[in-house]
Protein backbone atom coordinates (compact mmCIF):
# COMPACT_ATOMS: atom_id res chain seq x y z
CA UNK A 1 0.00 0.00 0.00
CA UNK A 2 2.87 2.38 0.76
CA UNK A 3 4.32 1.72 -2.68
CA UNK A 4 0.95 2.35 -4.28
CA UNK A 5 0.62 5.66 -2.39
CA UNK A 6 4.06 6.76 -3.62
CA UNK A 7 3.46 5.76 -7.24
CA UNK A 8 -0.05 7.20 -7.34
CA UNK A 9 1.31 10.69 -6.63
CA UNK A 10 3.65 10.58 -9.62
CA UNK A 11 2.52 11.95 -12.97
CA UNK A 12 2.75 8.54 -14.65
CA UNK A 13 0.92 7.00 -11.69
CA UNK A 14 -1.99 9.41 -12.08
CA UNK A 15 -2.07 8.65 -15.80
CA UNK A 16 -2.04 4.89 -15.13
CA UNK A 17 -4.83 5.21 -12.57
CA UNK A 18 -6.98 7.10 -15.07
CA UNK A 19 -6.32 4.53 -17.78
CA UNK A 20 -7.07 1.62 -15.43
CA UNK A 21 -10.34 3.28 -14.48
CA UNK A 22 -11.26 3.76 -18.14
CA UNK A 23 -10.51 0.10 -18.86
CA UNK A 24 -12.44 -0.96 -15.71
CA UNK A 25 -9.46 -3.08 -14.59
CA UNK A 26 -9.46 -3.79 -10.86
CA UNK A 27 -5.74 -3.08 -10.41
CA UNK A 28 -3.87 -0.56 -8.30
CA UNK A 29 -1.01 1.50 -9.67
CA UNK A 30 1.50 -0.64 -7.74
CA UNK A 31 0.00 -3.86 -9.11
CA UNK A 32 0.17 -2.48 -12.64
CA UNK A 33 3.82 -1.50 -12.10
CA UNK A 34 4.56 -5.00 -10.79
CA UNK A 35 2.88 -6.38 -13.91
CA UNK A 36 5.54 -4.63 -15.99
CA UNK A 37 8.29 -6.46 -14.11
CA UNK A 38 6.52 -9.82 -14.35
CA UNK A 39 5.94 -9.35 -18.08
CA UNK A 40 9.60 -8.42 -18.63
CA UNK A 41 10.82 -11.53 -16.81
CA UNK A 42 8.29 -13.77 -18.54
CA UNK A 43 9.10 -12.48 -22.03
CA UNK A 44 12.84 -12.77 -21.34
CA UNK A 45 12.50 -16.38 -20.21
CA UNK A 46 10.37 -17.32 -23.21
CA UNK A 47 12.59 -15.48 -25.67
CA UNK A 48 15.89 -16.66 -24.22
CA UNK A 49 15.13 -20.30 -23.42
CA UNK A 50 12.27 -21.22 -25.76
CA UNK A 51 12.22 -19.18 -28.96
CA UNK A 52 15.77 -18.13 -29.77
CA UNK A 53 18.04 -20.81 -28.33
CA UNK A 54 19.67 -18.89 -25.47
CA UNK A 55 20.60 -15.83 -27.51
CA UNK A 56 21.16 -13.08 -24.94
CA UNK A 57 20.43 -10.23 -27.35
CA UNK A 58 17.09 -11.74 -28.37
CA UNK A 59 16.25 -12.33 -24.72
CA UNK A 60 16.90 -8.65 -23.97
CA UNK A 61 14.77 -7.61 -26.94
CA UNK A 62 11.99 -9.93 -25.73
CA UNK A 63 12.19 -8.35 -22.25
CA UNK A 64 11.96 -4.90 -23.85
CA UNK A 65 8.80 -5.99 -25.66
CA UNK A 66 7.45 -7.43 -22.40
CA UNK A 67 7.93 -4.07 -20.69
CA UNK A 68 5.46 -2.44 -23.10
CA UNK A 69 3.06 -5.41 -23.28
CA UNK A 70 0.90 -4.32 -20.25
CA UNK A 71 0.59 -0.79 -21.65
CA UNK A 72 -0.41 -2.08 -25.07
CA UNK A 73 -3.04 -4.34 -23.52
CA UNK A 74 -4.33 -1.48 -21.36
CA UNK A 75 -4.58 0.84 -24.36
CA UNK A 76 -6.45 -1.81 -26.34
CA UNK A 77 -8.82 -2.45 -23.42
CA UNK A 78 -9.57 1.28 -23.09
CA UNK A 79 -10.21 1.62 -26.82
CA UNK A 80 -12.46 -1.45 -26.92
CA UNK A 81 -14.51 -0.29 -23.94
CA UNK A 82 -14.87 3.23 -25.35
CA UNK A 83 -16.01 1.85 -28.69
CA UNK A 84 -18.63 -0.33 -26.96
CA UNK A 85 -19.91 2.61 -24.91
CA UNK A 86 -20.20 4.89 -27.93
CA UNK A 87 -22.01 2.21 -29.94
CA UNK A 88 -24.57 1.88 -27.12
CA UNK A 89 -24.96 5.64 -26.69
CA UNK A 90 -27.75 6.22 -29.26
CA UNK A 91 -29.97 3.55 -27.64
CA UNK A 92 -29.11 4.93 -24.20
CA UNK A 93 -30.19 8.42 -25.28
CA UNK A 94 -33.44 7.09 -26.74
CA UNK A 95 -34.28 5.28 -23.49
CA UNK A 96 -33.33 8.40 -21.52
CA UNK A 97 -35.64 10.56 -23.63
CA UNK A 98 -38.55 8.12 -23.25
CA UNK A 99 -38.01 7.95 -19.48
CA UNK A 100 -37.98 11.75 -19.16
CA UNK A 101 -41.17 12.05 -21.21
CA UNK A 102 -42.78 9.45 -18.92
CA UNK A 103 -42.20 11.72 -15.92
CA UNK A 104 -38.92 10.39 -14.54
CA UNK A 105 -36.31 12.76 -13.16
CA UNK A 106 -32.79 12.67 -14.59
CA UNK A 107 -31.35 10.41 -11.82
CA UNK A 108 -34.40 8.13 -11.93
CA UNK A 109 -34.11 7.83 -15.70
CA UNK A 110 -30.40 6.97 -15.42
CA UNK A 111 -31.12 4.35 -12.78
CA UNK A 112 -33.91 2.81 -14.87
CA UNK A 113 -31.67 2.63 -17.95
CA UNK A 114 -28.81 1.04 -15.98
CA UNK A 115 -30.92 -1.92 -14.84
CA UNK A 116 -31.00 -3.58 -18.26
CA UNK A 117 -28.13 -1.83 -20.02
CA UNK A 118 -25.22 -3.98 -21.23
CA UNK A 119 -21.60 -3.46 -20.25
CA UNK A 120 -20.08 -0.84 -20.10
CA UNK A 121 -23.18 1.39 -19.89
CA UNK A 122 -24.63 -0.89 -17.21
CA UNK A 123 -21.52 -0.26 -15.09
CA UNK A 124 -20.97 3.46 -15.62
CA UNK A 125 -24.50 4.83 -15.13
CA UNK A 126 -25.01 3.15 -11.70
CA UNK A 127 -21.75 4.75 -10.56
CA UNK A 128 -23.17 8.17 -11.39
CA UNK A 129 -26.40 7.39 -9.53
CA UNK A 130 -24.49 6.08 -6.50
CA UNK A 131 -22.32 9.19 -6.37
CA UNK A 132 -25.41 11.42 -6.39
CA UNK A 133 -27.01 9.29 -3.66
CA UNK A 134 -24.06 9.90 -1.33
CA UNK A 135 -24.29 13.66 -1.83
CA UNK A 136 -22.06 14.42 -4.80
CA UNK A 137 -23.64 17.09 -7.05
CA UNK A 138 -24.87 15.90 -10.42
CA UNK A 139 -22.44 18.06 -12.49
CA UNK A 140 -19.50 16.63 -10.54
CA UNK A 141 -20.77 13.06 -10.89
CA UNK A 142 -21.20 13.56 -14.64
CA UNK A 143 -17.68 15.02 -14.85
CA UNK A 144 -16.39 11.87 -13.13
CA UNK A 145 -18.24 9.82 -15.75
CA UNK A 146 -16.59 11.88 -18.48
CA UNK A 147 -13.18 11.22 -16.94
CA UNK A 148 -13.79 7.47 -17.03
CA UNK A 149 -15.28 7.53 -20.54
CA UNK A 150 -13.40 10.02 -22.70
CA UNK A 151 -15.99 10.46 -25.44
CA UNK A 152 -16.84 13.57 -27.42
CA UNK A 153 -20.44 12.43 -27.79
CA UNK A 154 -20.76 11.94 -24.04
CA UNK A 155 -19.19 15.37 -23.48
CA UNK A 156 -21.96 16.84 -25.64
CA UNK A 157 -24.63 15.13 -23.52
CA UNK A 158 -23.06 16.17 -20.21
CA UNK A 159 -22.81 19.78 -21.40
CA UNK A 160 -26.47 19.77 -22.43
CA UNK A 161 -27.59 18.35 -19.07
CA UNK A 162 -25.54 20.89 -17.10
CA UNK A 163 -26.82 23.82 -19.17
CA UNK A 164 -30.42 22.64 -18.82
CA UNK A 165 -30.03 22.50 -15.03
CA UNK A 166 -28.84 26.11 -15.00
CA UNK A 167 -31.16 27.79 -17.52
CA UNK A 168 -34.04 25.33 -17.76
CA UNK A 169 -35.72 23.97 -20.86
CA UNK A 170 -37.05 20.69 -22.20
CA UNK A 171 -34.23 18.21 -21.64
CA UNK A 172 -36.05 15.44 -23.51
CA UNK A 173 -36.16 17.47 -26.71
CA UNK A 174 -32.52 18.51 -26.33
CA UNK A 175 -31.40 14.90 -25.85
CA UNK A 176 -33.55 13.83 -28.79
CA UNK A 177 -31.69 16.26 -31.06
CA UNK A 178 -28.34 15.16 -29.62
CA UNK A 179 -29.30 11.52 -30.17
CA UNK A 180 -29.90 12.20 -33.85
CA UNK A 181 -26.54 13.97 -34.08
CA UNK A 182 -24.75 11.09 -32.36
CA UNK A 183 -26.33 8.54 -34.71
CA UNK A 184 -25.20 10.54 -37.73
CA UNK A 185 -21.69 10.85 -36.30
CA UNK A 186 -21.47 7.10 -35.71
CA UNK A 187 -22.76 6.44 -39.22
CA UNK A 188 -20.20 8.83 -40.70
CA UNK A 189 -17.39 7.29 -38.63
CA UNK A 190 -18.31 3.85 -39.95
CA UNK A 191 -18.22 5.08 -43.54
CA UNK A 192 -14.85 6.75 -43.02
CA UNK A 193 -13.49 3.63 -41.35
CA UNK A 194 -14.46 1.57 -44.38
CA UNK A 195 -12.90 4.06 -46.78
CA UNK A 196 -9.63 4.19 -44.79
CA UNK A 197 -9.40 0.43 -44.13
CA UNK A 198 -6.97 -0.09 -47.01
CA UNK A 199 -4.63 2.56 -45.60
CA UNK A 200 -4.72 1.02 -42.12
CA UNK A 201 -3.99 -2.47 -43.46
CA UNK A 202 -1.12 -1.05 -45.52
CA UNK A 203 0.29 0.53 -42.36
CA UNK A 204 0.08 -2.74 -40.46
CA UNK A 205 1.70 -4.62 -43.34
CA UNK A 206 4.55 -2.13 -43.72
CA UNK A 207 5.16 -2.10 -39.97
CA UNK A 208 5.14 -5.82 -39.20
CA UNK A 209 6.32 -7.41 -42.44
CA UNK A 210 10.04 -6.53 -41.97
CA UNK A 211 10.00 -7.79 -38.38
CA UNK A 212 8.20 -11.03 -39.23
CA UNK A 213 10.47 -11.60 -42.22
CA UNK A 214 13.59 -11.06 -40.07
CA UNK A 215 12.34 -13.60 -37.52
CA UNK A 216 11.56 -16.14 -40.25
CA UNK A 217 15.02 -15.71 -41.79
CA UNK A 218 16.59 -16.01 -38.34
CA UNK A 219 14.74 -19.28 -37.78
CA UNK A 220 15.75 -20.64 -41.19
CA UNK A 221 19.38 -19.52 -41.13
CA UNK A 222 20.53 -18.31 -37.67
CA UNK A 223 24.13 -17.93 -38.81
CA UNK A 224 23.20 -15.51 -41.58
CA UNK A 225 20.84 -13.29 -39.56
CA UNK A 226 22.84 -13.70 -36.35
CA UNK A 227 25.60 -11.46 -37.70
CA UNK A 228 23.19 -8.55 -37.61
CA UNK A 229 22.73 -9.00 -33.85
CA UNK A 230 26.33 -9.92 -33.02
CA UNK A 231 27.99 -6.99 -34.79
CA UNK A 232 27.65 -4.15 -32.32
CA UNK A 233 29.51 -1.63 -34.53
CA UNK A 234 27.29 -2.01 -37.59
CA UNK A 235 24.46 -4.46 -36.94
CA UNK A 236 22.89 -2.78 -33.92
CA UNK A 237 22.81 0.73 -35.48
CA UNK A 238 21.20 -0.76 -38.59
CA UNK A 239 18.55 -2.49 -36.46
CA UNK A 240 17.90 0.68 -34.50
CA UNK A 241 17.66 2.81 -37.63
CA UNK A 242 15.32 0.29 -39.23
CA UNK A 243 13.00 0.26 -36.22
CA UNK A 244 12.99 4.07 -36.10
CA UNK A 245 12.08 4.32 -39.78
CA UNK A 246 9.35 1.69 -39.36
CA UNK A 247 7.92 3.65 -36.43
CA UNK A 248 8.00 6.93 -38.37
CA UNK A 249 6.26 5.33 -41.35
CA UNK A 250 3.57 3.78 -39.15
CA UNK A 251 2.99 7.10 -37.36
CA UNK A 252 2.64 8.99 -40.66
CA UNK A 253 0.18 6.45 -42.09
CA UNK A 254 -1.84 6.47 -38.86
CA UNK A 255 -1.98 10.27 -38.97
CA UNK A 256 -3.20 10.22 -42.58
CA UNK A 257 -6.03 7.73 -41.97
CA UNK A 258 -7.07 9.24 -38.60
CA UNK A 259 -9.79 11.67 -39.69
CA UNK A 260 -11.50 13.77 -37.02
CA UNK A 261 -15.25 14.26 -37.24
Amino acid sequence: KRLDDVLAERSFGKRWRTQLSRANLKLTVAEFAALHVIAMVGFFVVGYFVLFGQQLIMGIISAFVGFFAPRIYLSMAVGKRLKQFESQLPDTISLWVNALRSGYSVPQAMEAIARDAPEPTGTELPRVVQEMQIGIPMPTALDHLLERVESEDLDLIVTAVNIQREVGGNLAEILDVIGYTVRERIKLKGEIRVLTSQGRITGYLISFLPIVLALILYGINPGYMGRLFENQACGWPMLGLGLILIGIGAAIINKIVDIDI
